[in-house]
């Protein structure tokens, strides 16, 4: 604090002694003075002299000590000013826990409306919890003058709450005559805001964490590989995905550049960073070793403070061009089997309508010879006429076989002794410069199969391997083993999941190219040169294994042979055949002619939509001694039928008829005179509509075109009551 000015104490003693001037800070120095001789002098002038200054000073000691409690009341002022505008809540708080003092922000803290506790002491107003941290601190400012407790929490009325740091400093607060008092000068803090905040920033923080780790997993459970480059294009992220296709650990892919493994990808980056996601499509990728890949890719760029990141996807694509070749396989095969299935239906349809005139050809050559002498040159012409005709018929079944979709009888069946017939059969035609080689596996299973069909299939694959040789030196060879395939091959042929016995064919031969493949096995497809071949033998093949329930899978190449391979279900597990719809009666022997006048009485019915086979059918039994009345329509033949019932002995029908079914005539029929003995003749018959014939009670079914005396012999047991 600086000095006081006094000299007003100057200027007052002078004005006491107005013949005394005080000397002011530019008034010349004090004149010495003049003493009056009528002034007192000696002691008492002294006297009078010294209470005069003890005055002066007394006045000025008033005025110091005025000074001085005017600057005092005007600190306490300042004090008290900024004690109540400091934005904290500031309290004086005795020993006693006594608040002496507090600022309005206190008072606002802790009792904001009227209701609530009044500010009178510190202590109700903290947390339970935290209490003894309080206490703690008010004994540490007791001993070194100061201390702190963070994040106190101060209840205020019911439900309000105020988090802050309490700062507490010890003062001295001297008393006249006594001991100082010790008083605490306590400021909190709200930390309610920073706390509200860091509580959101740690929220955040929580969830930029999970958000890390979800996107962590993501990528490590993509199933598309990932890679995160740089600027430079080295690798910063390698997902396991993506060190599955490439075949590189993380460890080792990390900062290595993108090129190791996409080596198109480096420049088709540049082109792609004008926007922030392209599909660069199918790319050629390696791996670790060096082996290329087909991926589809496709990328994503980031750009931020530090620069640029680049994010590809890689999809591996191996495994879907293998789902779209079989899938192509698959359709094609599918394809193939709807044609073959169109063709079965049209040969089926033309077999029948074939049927017909190959049975009016061979019944008229049958009259034909009947009556030509032996000796007439005619009969060598009927002799060639019948044999066409018979292969014709052969053909026709052969037609059949393929188009027929019912399951054959099927019995277990020994495949080496098939094998061995049809051996012996090749054998005889064989050319000289090929070989034939047979190697069965020991302990096969027995077949579930039609033998015939089996050495027709094998017969026919055999004979295919000769004429595919021709002339050249080469081999066929005949293998069979037992096997199960596995699930691939099962769906591309479309077998069961059983045990097969595969019976395979193999030749040296040319082989095939793919355009003859995908025709081998339609009917009349040959590459052999006219007259040498009907076409019909592979598509046999290939009827045969589908009524057998089983496949035929075929390799060849340009220069390589050709290989068959046919799948055959095996009868392991199974105590017999199955049971099939019983067969025709197999034609009996004709029984000896009877005298005509005994067999005059039986009356036939013939009904069929061809007209000349109507014709050829009564002349043949009536020159065997039979009455026969021949219909074209069948609703003509019902209604003769119900006029007169009993006039007729034995009703034979035909299955197909334009707008009719046999099977129908025969119910119609075996209604109208149940014990009346029917007939069904058909060229076509499937095994369901030979249990459907045989259920309304057709005693026998009749293959067209059969031998005269296969028919005639049929019709001499039903009519004789035979069955």
């Amino acid at each position: 604090m600086s000095l006081p000015d006094l000299s007003f104490l100057h200027q007052a003693q002078a004005s006491r002694d107005p013949g005394q001037e005080v000397p002011g800070p530019s008034s010349p120095p004090p004149q010495p003075e003049r003493r009056s001789p009528l002034r007192p002098e000696g002691p008492l002038a002294e006297l009078i002299s010294e209470l005069r200054s003890y005055q002066a000073e007394l006045e000025a000691q008033n005025k110091v000590l005025q000074y001085s409690q005017a600057a005092a009341e005007s600190a306490s002022e300042r004090f008290e000013a900024l004690f109540a505008s400091v934005p904290l809540a500031l309290m004086v708080v005795d020993e006693y826990d006594v608040v002496v003092q507090a600022n309005s922000m206190a008072q606002r803290s802790f009792q904001p409306t009227e209701q609530d506790r009044p500010l009178t002491a510190l202590m109700p107003f903290v947390c339970k919890d935290d209490t003894h941290r309080v206490q703690e601190a008010f004994s540490v400012a007791r001993a070194q003058g100061h201390s702190e407790a963070t994040e106190v929490v101060f209840m205020i009325g019911d439900t309000g709450r105020i988090t802050g740091d309490l700062h507490i400093a010890c003062i001295e607060m001297a008393q006249d005559g006594a001991a100082p008092v010790l008083q605490f000068l306590c400021a909190v803090i709200d930390q309610g805001p920073l706390l509200a905040e860091r509580q959101t920033l740690q929220q955040r923080n929580e969830q930029l964490h999970a958000s890390e780790k979800r996107l962590e997993a993501i990528i490590n459970s993509a199933l598309d590989a990932i890679v995160c480059v740089d600027q430079h294009q080295h690798i910063t992220v390698f997902n396991p995905t993506a060190a599955a296709l490439f075949q590189c650990s993380a460890s080792d892919a990390l900062g290595s550049p993108l090129q190791r493994f996409l080596p198109d990808a480096a420049q088709a980056l540049a082109f792609a960073q004008l926007t922030t996601q392209a599909l660069l499509g199918e790319m050629t990728a390696l791996t670790a070793s060096g082996k290329e890949l087909a991926v589809e890719v496709s990328v994503s760029f980031e750009r931020h403070a530090e620069g640029e990141t680049t994010t590809v996807f890689a999809r591996d694509l191996t495994g879907r061009k293998k789902a779209e070749a079989h899938r192509n396989e698959l359709e094609a095969q599918l394809r193939e089997s709807q044609k073959m299935q169109a063709v079965g239906t049209m040969a089926g349809g033309i077999a029948h309508d074939f049927n017909n005139i190959l049975g009016a050809i061979l019944g008229n050559v049958e009259l034909a010879k009947a009556d030509c002498s032996p000796e007439s040159p005619v009969l060598e012409s009927l002799h060639e006429i019948d044999k066409a005709g018979r292969r014709a018929r052969d053909l026709v079944r052969q037609i059949l076989t393929f188009s027929r979709n019912e399951p054959p009888q099927r019995t277990p069946v020994n495949l080496a002794e098939v094998v061995h017939d049809t051996e012996r059969l090749l054998r005889v035609t064989l050319p000289p410069a090929i070989d034939l080689l047979m190697h069965l596996s020991t302990g096969l299973p027995a077949l579930l199969a039609d033998a015939t069909q089996v050495e027709q299939a094998l017969l026919n694959l055999c004979t295919n391997a000769v004429h595919a040789i021709g002339t050249a030196r080469g081999s066929i060879h005949v293998e069979a083993a037992r096997m199960q395939p596995d699930q691939r091959l099962c769906e591309r042929l479309g077998l069961a999941q059983r045990d097969y016995v595969a019976l395979t064919v193999r030749d040296s031969g040319p082989g095939m190219d793919a355009a003859t493949l995908e025709r081998i096995f339609e009917p009349f497809f040959t590459t052999k040169p006219v007259g040498q071949g009907t076409g019909l033998g592979l598509a046999v093949v290939h009827g045969v294994m589908r009524t057998h329930e089983g496949a035929v899978d075929v390799h060849s190449a340009p220069g390589h042979g050709s290989r068959f391979t046919l799948y055959f279900p095996a009868a392991m597990g199974h105590e017999s055949a199955a049971a099939a719809p019983p067969s025709p009666a197999a034609p009996a022997t004709p029984p000896p002619a009877a005298h005509p006048a005994a067999q005059r009485s039986h009356h036939v019915m013939y009904v069929d939509d061809d007209e000349a086979l109507v014709f050829l059918v009564q002349r043949l039994l009536r020159r065997r001694g039979y009455q026969v009345s021949g219909f074209t329509d069948p609703h003509e033949a019902t209604a003769a039928l119900r006029a007169d019932p009993t006039r007729y002995d034995l009703l034979v029908t035909d299955y197909n008829m334009p707008g009719f079914c046999g099977v129908d005539l025969v119910r119609e029929a075996r209604h109208i005179r149940p014990d009346l003995p029917v007939a069904l003749a058909s060229g076509y018959v499937t095994a369901e509509i030979e249990q459907a014939a045989m259920a309304e009670g057709a005693r026998a079914l009749i293959h067209k075109p059969n031998d005269v005396e296969e028919l005639c012999a049929t019709v001499d047991r039903l009519v004789n009551g035979g069955s």
